[in-house]
């Protein structure tokens, strides 16, 4: 048979036509009847061995194809359990015993085979003469199903598929020669309910080339992809691949055949075909679908063929043709606090430009899964003649990658994006790395094969030079080196020889550019490895049996310890022997120093996959950095954790120093990362297609059979894991170190909860009575943290209500964690436990805490929390009066109404409240605000005692409010809470809602909306209408833009809130700044208005600020100083005081905005004493005119017009004395005020009890006025300071405000309002 390519074309090794399949050339040579059909053939060495079905086993020559011996006869053939019970053993005893599968296992020496009757066993030759009589079996007892066999040489492990649907492993003991079950791979019910049993008999099992994986296939159809110890990976009868999109299910894949690719990058697979499909399908899919080859691509983790330590971090996984890598920051984060281990040798301009130096833990996207990675295309160059590529390697801080092909090697930099390859090929052709890869800094680290030299070689090249073997530096070895790994400074290597040898690596003294390496010491393994196929990895580690604090000397702790060899999934640990004398140890440098021998070796642990170890070291957390973490596959992970002494004491001497804890993970590891807790992993996602193709097309294709797969990045935080195993076993302390060392993560709220949860799910759902419940142990040790309320809470708002009592009983009454919350200040934890009183309460006590609550949240004005509050409130009441719930009800109809609010809205992580801390998922964010507008919150049944209830709490609030002066707050309040403040209004117009002291409203408006007091400039003193077009000007733009906002925002009442609260909302910031150049000293003033505004953040604080402008405007010589500092502009001196005079004078645009909002709520309530104030602080005269007009249209009570002159009086007295700048604003409004003392006269002289009014109103005023003076007070203002200060400003800027207003504001503002 030829094959296409001639084999005439010679050349070069890297012309192209080179790389075609080679010309093959097959012919008969013999043909041998062995009489019986062939069941099985397996190449053994020389021989070719043929088992048939009439029971016999033939032994052929390669060479001569004679059949030179004699056939075995099963039937002769003894088995036994073990090899150590009588050597006779039992025979086959039926006659018509044959074998239907078997495979050769080079590691053990023999031959895993299935009987045609379901019996399984293994066979092999007691010497090495292949005869009947040398033959022997050992066999399980209870393997009776068995279909067909496959072997793991690496891992020394048979995998015999069952009729049942299971594969079951098993191994050889080594000392007695039984076959031991080492686990079996089957599906469960829990992940697949409707097909786990339904599956048919195995049909096909086949382990990967580099024995990493398994892929296993059944009768009924369908691919199973395993780890060797049994970790399911991927699997075809479930999720997109079992269902269409529009969820009707797809025929599995039927496989007649399948194999692997070079290096397992591929799978080919031959379907088989259709399945005959049920009568209701339509008939044009019952067509036999054809048999199909199908080839799947599989990407395959770095740590599968070159386990060496800098792979362990980062996830690397290689395909034929590229690589993935953790997007970003992963990888590079680790870097600042990985300097500490390398910093002796490492220039410090190399600094990870991906990484920020303060990063201290890494982004939470980064820890958390996502689909992204780096892909890097591997050069096509380097791929045409070195494909498949066999090893690959990521250095420390995943900047530079090195990938290993058929020969040579070729490296890339993610910084320059650019591989670098042999200049010269012949160098490269002429190399075959056997033993894998490691990088050493800027170095990288290879063992290989010289073909021209027949030499075996340790390379070191450096990174930053061309890539030539004369920049290399060549260490010959003995023998060849089948793995290497780096150790800080030390290589390791494993030979085939089964020697292990340690070197040392250092950069050369003569020259930056090269590397030397030197043999420290060499270990001879062969007495323990009976095969050195059979390492999987081989690791140098600082993890010894003893924790430093034990060892003599403390800098050993950080010294290469002891060897971790993985053989064939035995963990063995051999340690440093320091039994002898270490006197020697002192003198010499540590490189010269002589090292000590290593002990005899010792088992760790069974069925290992994966070692992970780090070299750095960290004081805070040593507990997981001096930890060894490994993978078991199918059982999870397992942690060889420290145990440390609390505070240095001197360790008990019965305490173990090390403790094995295992633990379950959800994914499959593939780096871990120390300091951070968390596991890496990554798993096998899919897109279903669109229907792409019509389902009653006459052949579904195949593809279509398959979804998309995509792989995606995933996490898992295992803390949770490790502080429960502790406390099981007694190590709180332990547990606690432990803990606190890692309270800093983003995540350990969440190890709290998860701890707590799956305890409580546990303990409290199991059927038997728990001995020694856990369930105490754990709230106990979670107390000690901040987070324990909110930890509590949120665990019980994940678990059923059954559940509840059970937690409590454990952790505290709901009721006392509800108070400690309300303590602590913190709501919303005390909101989510509300919702558990509910529950657990009757009525009344979950109304008194709910009322306790909302009137703190009123008071703290958290505005989310209060509208939740009121709803709470109310389905407490519907629930008391059984009245159905507005929701769907979830399916317990024993909790009450108002828990449904709750229950059916889902929890979402998106952080929507300003002050909540990260870490909280707060009731704000459990439930959905009613929209609509503000108007109809209060419906029209209002009239229940439920809604009195509420309105109740907020009349008062909103009465406190105001008698406080608190009207920011007040606005806030109605706007958030959709309160019907003008009717309220209405009815306080002459109890709550009047002002008592007009002075001290006055200044607590100033100080609330951060207004400035007025100033008067010198000049202005002589002149205030000079230059009034440069003020008008600026005046007309800002007014007409408030009045614009004014009229957008909230002209009528019914406007949904949301909108309304916009301009109540925000911080209040940005403003700082503004009042703090405006109410500074007058050079500095105008300075600061004509050049950019520094941003002083907010440190200035209100107080300070008006303090200095009352000192400021009271000295008016303080103005006469400003002459020479302007005189280079243009623009004259008094022009500029006017301009800058005019912005000083004005509050933050948003607090004019919310004052004529305020305006306009008083006038439509007729609260003209308000309003009064209001339009002194904004200084318009069009205000007081405008009252004067509704004073004059309608009746107006006579006490509150006194009050307002009364009021008026005293602020004109304040402004003589203490505030000079609001003079000018009350001169201009001189006229109004006479008027207004005219309308009173008039309306109080026909009054029969006019004395008795007159002198009421003072009195009335006084005692009010004290009253009031108390509450401001109790605001935490000093009396006197502020009535100074907030005289100042306001009569200032009324005079400019009055100038700008009078020639055209009149009628804009009017129209404004109505």
């Amino acid at each position: 048979m030829m094959t296409k390519g001639s084999p005439q074309v010679k050349g070069t090794p890297h012309f192209k036509e080179d790389q075609c399949a080679p010309a093959l050339n097959l012919e008969m040579r013999k043909i041998l009847d062995l009489q019986a059909p062939i069941m099985s053939l397996q190449s053994v060495l020389e021989d070719l061995l043929v088992a048939t079905s009439d029971g016999l086993l033939h032994l052929i020559h390669w060479e001569g194809m004679t059949n030179g011996r004699k056939a075995i006869n099963l039937c002769t053939v003894p088995f036994s359990v073990d090899l150590q019970s009588s050597r006779a053993g039992s025979f086959l005893g039926f006659a018509d015993v044959h074998i239907r599968d078997m495979e050769y296992c080079a590691t053990l020496d023999g031959f895993a085979v299935v009987f045609n009757d379901g019996k399984v066993g293994f066979i092999t030759p007691v010497s090495s003469r292949f005869t009947a009589e040398q033959l022997h079996g050992v066999w399980p007892q209870d393997v009776v199903d068995g279909t067909c066999v496959a072997v793991n040489n690496k891992y020394r492990l048979m995998a015999f598929g069952c009729a049942s649907g299971s594969v079951q492993v098993y191994t050889i003991d080594n000392t007695t020669g039984a076959m031991l079950l080492s686990h079996k791979l089957e599906l469960t019910a829990k992940q697949y309910p409707d097909i786990w049993n339904k599956t048919g008999a195995v049909k096909l099992v086949r382990w990967s080339p580099d024995n990493s994986v398994v892929i296993v296939t059944w009768e009924y159809g369908g691919l199973s992809l395993w780890s060797v110890f049994g970790a399911q990976l991927i699997c075809t009868l479930g999720g997109d691949f079992a269902y269409r999109s529009d969820g009707t299910k797809k025929d599995p894949l039927k496989i007649n055949s399948m194999s692997w690719g070079a290096e397992g990058y591929h799978l080919w697979v031959i379907s088989g075909f259709g399945s005959q499909n049920t009568e209701n399908e339509s008939d044009s899919k019952s067509i036999v679908k054809q048999p199909s080859i199908l080839l799947f691509q599989f990407l395959k983790s770095a740590l599968t063929v070159n386990p060496c330590m800098s792979n362990q971090e980062q996830v690397l996984l290689q395909g034929e043709d590229r690589l993935y890598l953790n997007c970003g920051e992963a990888s590079q984060t680790q870097n600042p606090r990985s300097t500490s281990a390398r910093s002796d040798h490492k220039p410090s301009q190399e600094k990870s430009p991906f990484a920020d130096g303060s990063l201290e833990s890494q982004s939470l996207s980064t820890l958390l899964g996502h689909r992204h990675w780096h892909v890097v295309q591997i050069s096509s160059t380097y791929l045409e003649s070195n494909w498949p590529i066999r090893f690959s390697a990521i250095d420390k801080l995943g900047q530079n990658i090195a990938v290993v092909g058929k020969f040579g090697f070729a490296h890339y930099s993610l910084l320059t994006k650019k591989w670098k390859l042999f200049g010269n090929i012949t160098q490269e052709q002429n190399m075959i790395v056997t033993g894998g890869l490691a990088w050493w800094n800027d170095f990288i680290v290879l063992a290989c094969y010289n073909i021209s030299d027949h030499q075996e070689e340790l390379r070191v090249y450096l990174r930053t030079s061309n890539l030539d073997n004369a920049f290399a530096h060549v260490t010959k070895t003995q023998a060849e080196t089948l793995l290497l790994s780096v150790f800080r400074d030390m290589v390791i290597v494993f030979r085939a020889d089964c020697s292990i040898c340690l070197y040392s690596i250092e950069r050369k003294p003569d020259g930056p550019n090269t590397a030397g390496i030197q043999v420290l010491q060499e270990v001879s393994m062969s007495r323990y490895i009976p095969h050195p196929f059979l390492v999987v990895s081989v690791t140098l580690t600082s993890v010894s049996t003893e924790n430093g604090i034990t060892l003599k000397m403390p800098q050993q702790a950080r010294d290469a310890e002891s060897i971790m060899l993985n053989l064939a999934g035995q963990l063995i640990m051999m340690q440093r022997d320091r039994s002898g004398p270490q006197i020697r140890e002192k003198d010499s440098s540590p490189s010269h120093r002589k090292l000590l021998p290593f002990c005899p070796p010792v088992v760790l642990a069974q069925s290992v996959e994966n070692v992970w170890t780090t070299c750095r070291a960290n004081k805070q957390k040593r507990h997981l950095l001096e930890a060894l973490w490994l993978s078991c596959g199918g059982s999870g992970m397992k942690v060889w954790l420290p145990l440390f002494p609390r505070d240095h004491r001197k360790p008990h001497s019965f305490l173990s120093q090390r403790i094995m804890l295992p633990f379950h993970i959800n994914i499959y590891p593939l780096a871990v990362l120390f300091e951070d807790a968390l596991v890496l992993g990554a798993v096998n996602d899919t897109v279903l297609y669109d229907s792409l193709y019509t389902r009653n097309s006459a052949r579904e294709q195949l593809e279509v059979l398959f979804p998309f797969c995509v792989v995606e990045r995933t996490s898992q935080i295992y803390l949770h894991h490790i502080l429960r195993q502790l406390l099981v076993r007694n190590l709180g302390e332990q547990a606690l170190l432990l803990a606190q060392s890692c309270a800093a993560l983003p995540y350990f709220p969440h190890v709290l909860e998860l701890m707590l949860h799956e305890v409580l799910e546990e303990e409290a759902t199991s059927r038997e009575p728990i001995p020694d419940p856990l369930l105490p142990t754990v709230a106990k040790f979670i107390t000690e943290f901040p987070l324990f309320l909110q930890t509590v809470v949120h665990c019980a708002r994940k678990t059923e209500y059954a559940l509840w009592n059970y937690l409590f009983a454990a952790v505290g009454n709901p009721k006392d964690l509800f108070e400690e919350c309300l303590m602590a200040q913190d709501l919303d934890t005390a909101a989510s436990y509300l919702i558990i009183l509910q529950n657990m309460e009757v009525p009344a006590v979950s109304r008194q805490h709910a009322t306790l609550l909302f009137n703190t949240a009123l008071e703290q004005s958290k505005w989310d929390l209060c509208r939740h509050m009121i709803r709470f409130l109310k389905a407490i009441g519907s629930g008391e009066s059984e009245t159905p719930p507005s929701t769907p009800t979830a399916q317990e109809p024993s909790s009450s109404g108002g828990f449904e609010f709750f229950r059916n809205r889902s929890i979402s992580l998106s952080q929507s409240a300003e002050n909540v801390p990260a870490s909280k998922f707060s009731l704000q964010k459990t439930l959905s605000m009613p929209s609509g507008p503000s108007g109809k919150r209060w419906s029209k049944d209002s009239d229940c005692a439920e809604n009195m209830y509420i309105d109740m709490m907020l009349w008062r609030h909103a009465r406190r409010l105001l008698e406080e002066v608190r009207l920011k707050d007040l606005g806030c309040f109605a706007a958030q809470l959709g309160f019907e403040l003008i009717s309220w209004l209405c009815k306080e117009r002459t109890r709550a809602a009047r002002v008592d002291n007009f002075v001290l409203a006055l200044k607590r408006l100033h100080k609330d909306f951060l207004w400035p007091l007025p100033i008067i400039p010198a000049s202005s003193l002589s002149s205030p209408f000079k230059n009034g077009k440069y003020r008008t000007v600026g005046e007309q733009l800002l007014t007409s833009q408030s009045a614009d906002s004014f009229l957008n925002l909230e002209i009528d009442a019914g406007i949904s809130n949301v909108q309304r609260s916009q301009s109540w909302l925000g911080n209040i910031g940005p403003t700082h700044h503004e009042i703090d150049t405006a109410s500074s000293h007058g050079p500095q003033m105008q300075d600061a208005f004509l050049s950019p505004l520094s941003n002083k953040g907010d440190e200035c604080s209100i107080g300070s600020a008006t303090d200095l402008t009352e000192s400021s405007s009271m000295v008016d010589g303080d103005w006469t100083m400003v002459d020479e500092n302007f005189s280079t502009l243009s623009l004259t001196q008094s022009d500029l005081e006017h301009i800058s005079m005019e912005l000083a004078s004005k509050g933050p645009h948003k607090s004019q905005v919310q004052l004529r909002y305020l305006l306009h709520i008083f006038m439509e309530a007729g609260c003209l004493d308000w309003c009064v104030v209001i339009g002194l602080i904004l200084r318009e005269s069009s205000v007081i005119n405008q009252i004067l007009v509704i004073i004059q249209s309608s009746e107006v009570d006579g006490e509150m017009l006194q009050n307002i002159k009364t009021g008026l009086h005293a602020v004109d007295r304040w402004a003589s004395t203490d505030c000079p700048g609001y003079k000018p604003f009350l001169n201009i409004i001189k006229p109004q005020l006479q008027k207004l003392s005219e309308i009173t006269e008039e309306q109080v002289q026909p009054e029969a009890f006019q004395p008795i009014t007159v002198g009421k109103t003072p009195e009335q005023t006084s005692p009010r006025a004290e009253e009031n003076r108390s509450s401001s007070g109790h605001g935490s203002i000093p009396q006197g300071e502020v009535g100074g200060s907030s005289l100042v400003s306001r009569k200032e800027e009324d005079t400019t405000r009055a100038e700008e207003e009078e020639p055209f504001q009149d009628g804009t503002y009017d129209c404004s309002v109505s």
